[in-house]
């Protein structure tokens, strides 16, 4: 799998990573033998690269990482580079992101992962006053400094906030929702991105699955799923479900990119490689609940890049249909 740079991390990680937030929560049950499972198939496919948060099953997800990594500590297996995200457990007022929380939810972190040092940390989409704190951005400096975490990123919902967030000089990394429905990020940010030298997380990068492709008007989510909870914001920012778009545009979205998918691809996969050919992508991050998913994505690395009449049709796609529901609001 090709590797890029993680911004001012200066690591290296392959591509494509993998999303933690299903083995935790909000889409289903995923049993802890079969999230090991995944990222064990993901690792052995390439992956070096995991995401995941506090919040996700309230600590589950780091936890199930967490024995992941020391089992691979024993057997001395390479270890992935691992980013968490902290400050959704808490309510969401500018106040509580200070220097006291942040030690204290960092630690939660290390315990939960079972790691001395975090490898990345990222507030996670922090109320916009948060975006212009020189005391935020201190207190995270002060635990680079002291070795709790090797480096720190942030999680955006809005182009407007990566572009703040990037003009803070030590921040490594920005996180943003980026996919063929999402393509406002390729006008300012990840050139913005570039030039500084900050890594780019493309999340969502499947539009919660309407770009596998699998779903129908008929499909049916589980009530433990936000797919059905959250398809109009109720519990968290709508942008993160189906990425903002309204679910019957988002199947008509997707028949229009059916035809442009290569033989013995997967739509997925196309709608993977699409975002690994944006030069600025540092890693993408698609989540998985089984095995067979991960080594699926983490394959889409090795697809040929997509030709310039294949990118101009997909920008047709949004500007016709998914332009007018997301582009204004994020």
């Amino acid at each position: 799998m090709e590797n890029r740079t993680l911004g001012r991390t200066g690591r290296k990680v392959g591509v494509i990573g993998l999303g933690a937030w299903q083995l935790g929560a909000d889409w289903g049950r995923v049993d802890e033998a079969d999230a090991l499972g995944t990222l064990d198939a993901a690792l052995e496919s390439g992956v070096s690269f995991i995401d995941t948060a506090d919040e996700y099953g309230d600590g589950r997800s780091e936890q199930i990482i967490g024995r992941l990594l020391r089992s691979r500590a024993r057997s001395g297996a390479a270890l992935p580079t691992v980013a968490t995200k902290m400050g959704r457990r808490a309510p969401q007022v500018a106040a509580n992101y200070n220097a006291a929380n942040f030690r204290v939810w960092i630690d939660r972190s290390r315990r939960n992962l079972g790691v001395e040092r975090l490898d990345l940390m990222q507030l996670h989409c922090p109320p916009p006053e948060v975006y212009f704190s020189d005391e935020v951005f201190d207190a995270l400096d002060a635990l680079v400094e002291c070795g709790a975490i090797a480096a720190y990123g942030i999680s955006v919902r809005s182009c407007d906030q990566a572009l703040a967030a990037i003009r803070r000089p030590n921040l490594a990394t920005v996180q943003l929702v980026l996919n063929a429905f999402r393509l406002k990020p390729l006008e300012q940010v990840l050139p913005a991105a570039a030039a500084a030298g900050v890594g780019v997380v493309a999340r969502v990068p499947l539009a919660s699955g309407l770009l596998s492709g699998r779903y129908t008007a008929a499909t049916v989510f589980g009530a433990d799923d936000h797919r059905t909870y959250n398809r109009r914001g109720e519990s968290f920012d709508v942008g993160e479900t189906f990425s903002g778009v309204d679910f019957a545009t988002g199947l008509e979205a997707v028949e229009r990119l059916r035809p442009l998918v290569p033989e013995g691809v997967a739509l997925a996969q196309f709608a993977l490689r699409w975002i690994v050919d944006q030069e600025a992508v540092s890693v993408v991050i698609p989540g998985a609940r089984n095995a067979g998913q991960a080594r699926a994505n983490a394959a889409a690395a090795a697809l040929a890049p997509l030709d310039r009449d294949t990118l101009r049709a997909v920008q047709e796609v949004y500007d016709e249909l998914i332009r007018p529901q997301v582009h204004h609001r994020w």
